[in-house]
């Protein structure tokens, strides 16, 4: 323990940098989220977990998450203040990109803390695309064990903390287990705060077809 405490006072410094909303930071890549609630800026570290984050760049540099919702929000039963939103293109096949690789918190040594973005799955590791959701309290039954794979943390929410808790409350109904929102939560739109857009350049189906109904 003793030997820990200098070490993590070397750390924290750079730990706070890079939480940091209003700067960018070497290793990590800012995304501002701006949902009908408020903002949501995201820090994602790109290089504990480059997979990951470059995927979800794919996304936001494409415009695949503009007009998306936050639909699940699974609070903890025994403390309603902690759980967990999810958010992403949910079974639009229009928006879909790939399925990835997994990234797992033993490969990365990111845990599932207080406002980790991590990415949903339904199948498998490795099975993870444009679905992804944000950690309210740390939920360690998400990290990796020998028993189980689970699943791929990559970057913290450095600003909109607030409007994060308040997606949380949001009610909810039967589906999904009780976890399925009955007003989602619109993301207008989500922007890169650092570095250069590379959009895909694949066709964007779902801007076609609203221009149609447009």
């Amino acid at each position: 323990m003793r030997l820990l405490l200098p070490l993590l006072a070397l750390l924290a410094p750079a730990v706070a940098q890079a939480q940091r909303a209003d700067r960018a930071t070497p290793g990590w890549v800012r995304v501002r989220l701006e949902t009908a609630d408020g903002p949501i800026v995201l820090a994602l570290n790109q290089r504990r977990a480059p997979i990951t984050t470059a995927n979800f760049l794919r996304y936001v540099d494409d415009g695949r998450f503009d007009g998306v919702s936050f639909y699940r929000t699974a609070r903890n039963k025994r403390s309603p203040q902690f759980g967990f939103i999810q958010s992403g293109i949910r079974t639009d096949a229009r928006r879909f990109l790939d399925m990835i690789p997994h990234e797992s918190t033993r490969q990365t040594g990111m845990k599932h803390l207080d406002m980790t973005i991590s990415m949903a799955r339904k199948g498998p590791p490795g099975s993870a695309n444009g679905n992804w959701f944000i950690t309210v309290g740390p939920i360690a039954a998400m990290d990796w064990t020998p028993q189980n794979p689970g699943y791929a943390a990559f970057g913290r929410v450095v600003g909109g903390q607030a409007t994060v808790k308040r997606i949380l409350a949001e009610p909810t109904g039967q589906q999904m287990n009780g976890t399925l929102m009955l007003r989602p939560v619109r993301v207008n739109r989500a922007v890169r705060l650092d570095g250069v857009a590379k959009p895909t350049g694949r066709p964007r189906p779902w801007l076609i077809e609203r221009r149609k109904d447009g």
